[in-house]
């Protein structure tokens, strides 16, 4: 079974319940965390031990969080001078501490020239260590913003990718999410999305409970097996409220619950596929409009590649509300593209056994 569910990363474990090692794991444990990512290293050096006494503060954190059941992961910010160097420290790190997994924080320094072969030789060191051990990717949440940084010598060996999907000074998560995704999926080669998203201030900004709620909400309707949120120091000192709302979320460690079938429509028109969206279909549904009505999943398949591809190109979709049970729902969407915005989406579905056989959908796209 892969990774899922809730996790947090720690940067500073004395920041964290004043480094107690027995209440952060009661707080994990309380919060419904299935993991907790903890800093081990920073370049060629261990992180969260003491300079002074050299007291490491990990192994009673790792040894609290594995008695309540939660997996430790570490991470390690990486900078590329020295590859061969961090591969040994992080090695050093993860054989001393027992971790289930790792985590590579590589950013602005590995998008100086030259770094794609200190990725490599880094990644290769790593996995002759570790040939099974489950190892993510956490860095920037668009590649196309970032095309220097070695994307594919460090995802080709990595199971996960955990990108930083910080929507500073706005927000709006769920089209930052969908679009981080979407920007994944076009890259090679492609891992398991499970996103980091924020949980700290920053120049007068933070993330509302709103957004904490919009970014979770996205990641189920993206049908991503989980979420991390970083860091646990500055959430607890700055943003108690939003600890409390990432903890009442209901993602535990069991496998996410099926979506329902507005997610799941809502989820297939995030992929910008049409047979993904009329596989959601009985072979003779109807789909009606304000405009026309037509029969046939060919018909319907036809309709959203003009959908995806004329009307609203490039959209990202948000589920806003859904009603119903047994054979019918009705759910209302927003979605914001290049071409326009849609505020009132209000669809009705009629089902027969599990696929859409009616449709219904009203909406008007503005400027």
């Amino acid at each position: 079974m892969g990774l899922q569910g809730k996790g947090f990363f720690i940067w500073k474990i004395v920041n964290c319940e004043g480094g107690n090692a027995e209440a952060i794991g009661n707080e994990a444990r309380a919060a419904g965390y299935t993991h907790v990512l903890i800093k081990i290293a920073n370049g060629v050096l261990s992180s969260n031990v003491d300079t002074t006494s050299g007291f490491d503060r990990a192994p009673a954190v790792v040894q609290a969080l594995r008695a309540r059941g939660i997996s430790p992961w570490g991470w390690h910010y990486v900078y590329g001078n020295d590859p061969i160097g961090e591969a040994r420290k992080a090695i050093e790190r993860l054989r001393g501490l027992g971790l289930d997994g790792y985590v590579i924080d590589a950013e602005a320094e590995y998008k100086q020239s030259g770094k794609s072969v200190a990725a490599q030789r880094f990644m290769t060191e790593m996995r002759a260590a570790f040939p099974n051990l489950p190892m993510a990717l956490c860095s920037y949440r668009f590649p196309s913003y970032h095309p220097q940084l070695p994307w594919r010598e460090f995802l080709e060996k990595c199971d996960y990718n955990m990108p930083q999907v910080y929507w500073e000074l706005a927000h709006n998560p769920a089209s930052q999410l969908s679009r981080s995704v979407r920007e994944f999926q076009g890259i090679t080669p492609f891992r398991p999305v499970f996103p980091t998203g924020p949980t700290y201030k920053v120049n007068g900004w933070a993330p509302t409970g709103a957004d904490i709620t919009e970014f979770l909400n996205t990641a189920r309707s993206l049908n991503l097996t989980g979420a991390n949120f970083f860091s646990w120091d500055e959430c607890r000192r700055d943003l108690s409220a939003l600890w409390t709302q990432i903890q009442d979320y209901p993602w535990g460690g069991s496998s996410p619950q099926p979506m329902d079938v507005p997610q799941q429509f809502i989820a297939a028109l995030n992929t910008h596929n049409p047979d993904q969206v009329a596989g959601l279909y009985s072979n003779t549904a109807v789909h009606i409009t304000s405009a026309r009505t037509i029969q046939g999943i060919q018909a319907i398949r036809s309709w959203y590649s003009t959908f995806l591809n004329q009307i609203l190109p490039s959209g990202n979709f948000t589920l806003t509300g859904s009603s119903g049970s047994g054979t019918s729902r009705n759910f209302t969407w927003h979605a914001t593209s290049s071409a326009g915005k849609v505020l009132n989406g209000n669809d009705t579905l009629g089902l027969a056994s599990g696929k859409i056989s009616y449709h219904y959908s009203s909406f008007t796209v503005t400027r």
